[in-house]
């Protein structure tokens, strides 16, 4: 169960919680396979995370709804951005902004740049049609993780999907987050290659309940 201690608090897409984002995803993914795969060099990785999910998310912020969790000290440990149904796929000048964001990260390791690509485009060719809740990212700091941030932050977005009638759906590249989004009613749908011989891309959909 949720650890009923984690105030999970509406937050403002402000440029200072885009900073926070991305420093916290770049701990949170840093040992990722996903990434890993496209670098190997941890400095290069770290900045590349940074800017990937701070350009990804700020390209869409207008459409999601964000909540997060700070520890005692203020520091955010936990974000999740749920993008609202009949928003998806962005507008030109989102996509656009959204590409140069992942251009930037990837620039420092120019091999990895058609890899990268290959997986935006079979994410955007595996999107469910049907109008949901996109969950486009859930992120908790290494220091809180199996502690219950994760699920005290899904829990709303999930409630709130089920009182409108409408699934959720989600992409992970890594295979561990399988059973624990089995655990709020995720089922697998499809489980793609993008790139041969690296990590697949797994998208999920859970029914409304």
């Amino acid at each position: 169960m949720a650890n009923p201690s984690y105030e999970v608090l509406e937050l403002e897409p402000s440029k200072a919680l885009l900073t926070e984002l991305g420093a916290l995803c770049a701990r949170a993914f840093f040992d990722d396979p996903f990434f890993l795969a496209l670098s190997g060099q941890a400095m290069l990785r770290q900045r590349g995370l940074g800017l990937f999910f701070r350009s990804h998310v700020k390209a869409a912020r207008r459409r999601c709804v964000f909540t997060g969790i700070r520890d005692e000290a203020g520091t955010l440990v936990g974000i999740c951005v749920w993008q609202r149904p009949g928003s998806y796929p962005l507008g030109v000048l989102g996509q656009v902004a959204e590409s140069l964001g992942a251009l930037r990260a990837l620039f420092p390791r120019p091999a990895s740049i058609p890899r990268g690509l290959r997986y935006t485009l079979a994410m955007e060719k595996a999107h469910v049609e049907a109008e949901h809740w996109y969950l486009v990212l859930l992120a908790a700091d290494p220091m809180v993780w199996r502690r219950g941030v994760g699920e005290a932050m899904l829990r709303p977005g999930l409630d709130r999907a089920d009182a409108e009638g409408l699934p959720c759906y989600l992409e992970t590249q890594k295979s561990d987050n399988l059973a624990y989004y089995r655990r709020f009613g995720f089922e697998l749908e499809q489980d793609l290659e993008p790139v041969k011989g690296s990590p697949h891309l797994f998208t999920m959909l859970r029914p409304a309940r």
